[in-house]
């Protein structure tokens, strides 16, 4: 028998037995609270926000596995800012320095499409254009042509 695999999506650190863990898992016969236990304690450090979990579970055995994505974008983002949503009308809800748009990058890069960094930065940067979050001051539009003319070059020739 193959190995079944189950993906949803919990709050870090506050997984729960109920939907939609506890359905999924349950018809596997696994003890439901200690997964969840080990959910939490591997999310623990992402609290407040949503994070994709893998759950590839061996039905004969009842080993499993758990793999933890990265959060999207956006959630990384609102954590940055301390904001609990992007904007709904245009405003402006928060601003970035570029440093702290390399460390999102950083811990997207894996799981971003892009292929070089400066690339991946753009990638962040339309993720801040859509959230209505600007990067030093400037919307992120302005900051991605800035980016391709090479102001931010010191910032993605730095070692990590």
């Amino acid at each position: 028998m193959t190995k079944e695999t189950i993906e949803v999506l919990v709050e870090g650190g506050n997984a729960n037995p109920g939907p939609p863990l506890g359905p999924s898992i349950g018809p596997m016969g696994l003890d439901i609270n200690a997964v969840v236990g080990k959910i939490n304690e591997k999310t623990s450090d992402m609290k407040g926000m949503k994070v994709p979990v893998k759950l590839i579970i061996d039905p004969q055995t009842k080993e499993y596995e758990i793999k933890v994505g990265s959060p999207p974008v956006s959630a990384l983002i609102k954590k940055e800012l301390g904001v609990e949503k992007g904007s709904t009308a245009g405003e402006t809800v928060g601003n970035l320095d570029m440093d702290q748009v390399m460390k999102l990058m950083k811990i997207k890069r894996d799981s971003l499409l892009a292929n070089d960094d400066k690339c991946a930065v753009k990638e962040i940067l339309g993720v801040c254009q859509s959230m209505g979050v600007t990067i030093e001051g400037k919307n992120a539009k302005e900051t991605t042509r800035a980016v391709d003319e090479g102001k931010f070059d010191q910032y993605l020739n730095k070692e990590s």
